[in-house]
């Protein structure tokens, strides 16, 4: 049985409204640009795609870095932020859904956008001749029809931003009840003398969330597919 303490729950719950704060905000964002990317050739598409994965590639620690010089109190948009609206990220946890919402962004763009670039294109056109808009195409024939990927890549999202550590640390620190995410928590056991155990348990937990996250995804994309061909 799991021991888990007062701090090992809080821990655990804001990891989790990191997580699924940073998904949300992320889901609209990344369905558009992944539509973009899927549907549309412009000048600059190659330098965008690399821009998109850049986190995939990059230390985080880099990544949190970036955050840090740009949205930080004393950072030009940060101290902007700060000055005229009161918003602070740097070590808050909303700094933190920023910071996993960042490193995640790429796995929910890629899902959504080999999604998309799967459908056949004649379904659109062929609603196009019968007078459906853009929009409307987009509503009831490239969304459904896109709809296991987008749960696969929320859910992909979701799992790496319960998981994320470097740049989430670099960005807003390790501060109890504040930002300390299960990773930073598990990191600070290990530090501590004889806190194996207890990192352990964490370990447990982190294991069996991400577990619960991937096979929902799975489950909703079957179902998704299935509802799609009338099964």
């Amino acid at each position: 049985m799991l021991n888990l303490t007062p701090r090992d729950w809080t821990a655990i719950l804001l990891s989790l409204r990191i997580a699924v704060v940073a998904t949300l905000v992320s889901l609209p964002f990344g369905l558009a640009i992944a539509t973009l990317l899927a549907r549309k050739n412009f000048w600059g598409k190659s330098l965008v795609d690399a821009i998109i994965y850049l986190p995939l590639v990059l230390p985080p620690v880099v990544t949190g870095y970036l955050l840090l010089i740009t949205l930080g109190r004393k950072a030009p948009v940060g101290a902007f932020l700060d000055q005229h609206f009161g918003i602070v990220f740097s070590f808050r946890w909303t700094g933190a859904v920023i910071s996993c919402g960042v490193m995640a962004f790429p796995l929910m763009v890629r899902a959504m956008r080999l999604s998309i670039e799967a459908i056949d294109r004649r379904l659109e056109d062929a609603a196009a001749t019968l007078g459906a808009s853009p929009f409307w195409r987009f509503l009831t024939i490239t969304l459904p029809l896109a709809l296991p990927g987008i749960i696969a890549g929320a859910m992909l999202a979701f799992a790496r931003a319960l998981g994320e550590f470097g740049a989430t640390i670099t960005f807003v620190s390790n501060i109890p009840g504040e930002t300390q995410t299960i990773s930073a928590a598990i990191y600070t056991l290990t530090q501590v003398p004889g806190g194996d155990s207890a990192a352990l348990q964490l370990v447990v937990v982190a294991v069996l969330i991400s577990l619960a996250a991937l096979i929902t995804s799975e489950w909703f994309a079957r179902r998704a597919t299935a509802r799609l061909h009338g099964a």
